[in-house]
């Protein structure tokens, strides 16, 4: 990680990463230090109400943090308030999008702010038990959830009565197994119980059918570990960091080439350049050539898109993509785009659950075609196929994977059109010559 996370920009206020600047941030200690769980206590001893809470994180301007961005105040009142019998809570941690590595951070950073703003949703939602499905190829962030949680229960912050009233909350960790599809919700909920990740129809949607068919609300990482901060200082206070539609702070997962690769958390609406520049620039004194500002799912942006944006909902939506889950992958103008489609249309081929059949064969004709491509073996009207297959696929699958496989592809080419070009009629790289 680089050092930057660990030196918060001046003047920046962090609200999910909080405890980084301690020697053991994970520990209980340490983030009760800070005030940590003084909200929980506060609310379930003074029995505030859910709908005062529900109406904070509404204020907060809060939206989900993994990529749809919906308001989270809005998907908390979807749950049954009244519903007689138990309720789930599930965070979904299984951040597998190529470029995204902020949940992970934390964890590893700060799993008890995580906890507690699980328990607070909890005692909001009426649920009894959560789950933290964790991304399968991270390890040994598990096992720092699993110490905190240890931690929490033997604190008297999770459990039976806690402080004193009939308010009960347990939290476990689930471990998943890499599987990318397994970030939408309700695959993630088929894998909680014990099958195959696919995603389910819907309607019913998780707040009246989720895990094992009981009402269960479903929150990203940075979602969830946001909550606290809101509760202490106010709704207000988290909108008034951010910009209109888009409240508070975001973590931003930065990679490619730059020169300080790492994950920074700045506020809502900060232009995309003074974030390029916390993380040092374009890398080797080269020059910006496209950026991919939320993860692969989300448009490609060229140098010329992107420099004048801001970060956040509306800002990147009104320059050409979207904030996604905030996984900023920065290209320099040694990147061939070809290649990098290959490789973003391989990943979204192997990633198909094969569920839907728009996805399960167009990603794969998607694939195939540009590697035909690559290989120098393709034709002008490949463009146009790959145009076509893509538009065949968007808006025709059960989840959304279908559309992240096509959005690169469509993206790629509208921008980089001459390259693609370039290599059907020259079977090599107009960039790398090769």
């Amino acid at each position: 990680m680089s050092s930057s996370i660990l030196s918060p920009h001046p003047g920046e206020t962090l609200v999910t990463l909080r405890t980084i600047a301690y020697p053991s941030p994970a520990n209980i200690e340490t983030y009760k230090s800070i005030g940590g769980y003084e909200q929980l206590r506060r609310i379930v001893t003074d029995k505030v109400k859910a709908t005062d809470i529900i109406s904070q994180v509404k204020l907060s301007g809060l939206r989900g943090r993994g990529g749809a961005g919906f308001p989270t105040g809005l998907k908390w009142s979807f749950m049954p308030r009244y519903y007689d019998g138990i309720k789930y809570l599930v965070c979904n941690t299984d951040e597998g999008e190529p470029g995204t590595f902020k949940d992970r951070d934390i964890i590893r950073y700060n799993p008890h702010q995580l906890i507690e703003g699980m328990a607070i949703a909890a005692y909001t939602l009426g649920a009894r038990v959560g789950y933290n499905y964790i991304h399968g190829e991270i390890w040994h962030e598990y096992e720092i959830f699993e110490a905190a949680l240890a931690e929490a229960r033997n604190a008297g912050f999770l459990g039976e009565n806690l402080f004193g009233t009939s308010f009960c909350f347990d939290l476990f960790a689930v471990h998943g197994y890499g599987a990318y599809i397994c970030g939408e919700e309700t695959a993630l909920i088929e894998s909680i119980e014990g099958k195959k990740g696919q995603p389910r129809f819907k309607p019913p949607f998780p707040a009246s059918y989720g895990v094992f068919g009981k009402p269960t609300n479903v929150n990203n990482t940075e979602s969830y570990a946001s909550i606290p901060w809101i509760l202490q200082y106010g709704g207000q206070a988290f909108q008034d960091l951010g910009v209109p539609n888009s409240g508070g702070t975001k973590l931003f997962s930065v990679s490619g080439h730059v020169e300080k690769p790492g994950n920074y958390e700045v506020k809502m609406g900060t232009p995309f350049i003074e974030l390029l520049d916390m993380a040092g620039g374009v890398w080797k004194g080269h020059q910006l050539k496209a950026v991919i500002p939320g993860g692969p799912s989300t448009a490609v942006m060229p140098a010329s898109s992107i420099l004048g944006a801001t970060m956040d909902y509306d800002g990147l939506s009104k320059a050409g993509s979207s904030l996604g889950a905030g996984s900023m992958i920065v290209m320099d103008e040694t990147t061939c785009m070809v290649k990098t489609l290959k490789r973003l249309s391989y990943f979204f081929y192997e990633e198909s659950c094969g569920q839907c059949t728009p996805c399960r064969e167009g990603t794969g004709w998607l694939y195939r075609v540009i590697n035909r491509i690559v290989e120098g073996k393709g034709k002008m009207e490949d463009l146009a196929l790959l145009t076509d297959v893509s538009s065949n696929i968007s808006g025709r699958t059960i989840c959304a994977l279908g559309d992240a496989a096509a959005t690169p592809v469509l993206s790629f080419i509208k921008h980089f059109r001459p390259e693609f070009e370039y290599y059907i009629q020259h079977g090599k790289s107009m960039v790398t010559g090769k």
